[in-house]
């Protein structure tokens, strides 16, 4: 058996929404270097542009759609069409695009509700149905959800997106059940504490947040994107054929618990 061959994705059509930035642009670029062609998909042209060609330059196949997506089943079907099309099918679909806004549960309106819930959830939901004749069409295929450390835990001012991504953890296992029939394995990541432009402003910038995160990650420091990439590249390959309705946390062992030895330095506070 040629184990590295069980990790080349050398022609399997991918479709990775919010990937013209952050973590979707660094899994494009991970799916490329195993063979994959891409469609990048985002709601910026000027910033799927950047990623095509940071794409293009690695030496891989990528194409841009740029859709807002609303939650509805409809906008769902028009994006997967195109990235049909762009490709000639679909194998693997990721599901990275997501949203958030943190308010107290007092604060937050309808409009963030419906926000947040159709792009983390109805979104994520229609794409991946709209996804399954293709798959079947191929003989396969790999679903991958992105999760939360929220799909596994409540967190203050996170009340709608946690409840969005508790509700993919629970979708993940029920696709993964019903689509094994067609030999579509369904599975998930759930990234922990990673470094991003939100959370650089959001967690990374609040010196009590950040001091809290640091005291609970036994690794003794913030994830990087890069940290993404085995999982990913695991999750969709034949690596993980055997492998479906798991949610796969990269988080530096944030779940595994807490240690009173552990305690954020001057150093890593600085940082």
């Amino acid at each position: 058996m040629d184990i590295a061959s069980l990790f080349r994705l050398d022609e399997k059509r991918v479709l990775i929404t919010g990937s013209s930035s952050g973590i979707g642009q660094l899994q494009a670029l991970a799916m490329i270097s195993v063979g994959a062609r891409v469609v990048v998909h985002g709601s910026n042209q000027a910033k799927i542009d950047e990623t095509l060609q940071l794409l293009g330059a690695a030496g891989g196949e990528a194409h841009g759609v740029c859709l807002a997506l609303d939650g509805s089943r409809s906008n769902a079907q028009d994006l997967v069409r195109q990235a049909a099309e762009l490709l000639g099918g679909l194998d693997i679909v990721i599901n990275c695009a997501g949203t958030n806004r943190r308010k107290e549960i007092e604060d937050v309106t309808e409009e963030d509700y419906e926000l947040i819930r159709s792009v983390n959830l109805d979104s994520l939901y229609w794409i991946s149905q709209a996804a399954i004749p293709y798959m079947r069409e191929a003989g396969g295929g790999k679903i991958l959800h992105i999760g939360s450390m929220t799909t596994f835990r409540g967190l203050g001012m996170l009340s709608v997106y946690g409840m969005t991504k508790g509700a993919v953890g629970q979708l993940t296992q029920s696709m993964a059940t019903e689509l094994a029939k067609h030999n579509i394995q369904v599975n998930g990541i759930a990234p922990g504490f990673i470094d991003t432009p939100l959370t650089t402003a959001g967690l990374f910038g609040d010196t009590v947040r950040k001091k809290w995160i640091f005291d609970r990650i036994p690794a003794g420091r913030r994830g990087l994107p890069a940290d993404l990439v085995g999982a990913t590249i695991f999750l969709c390959s034949h690596a993980s054929d055997y492998v479906t309705g798991q949610m796969l946390a990269v988080d530096g062992g944030f779940l595994t618990g807490g240690s009173w030895a552990i305690h954020a330095t001057e150093e890593q506070l600085a940082d």
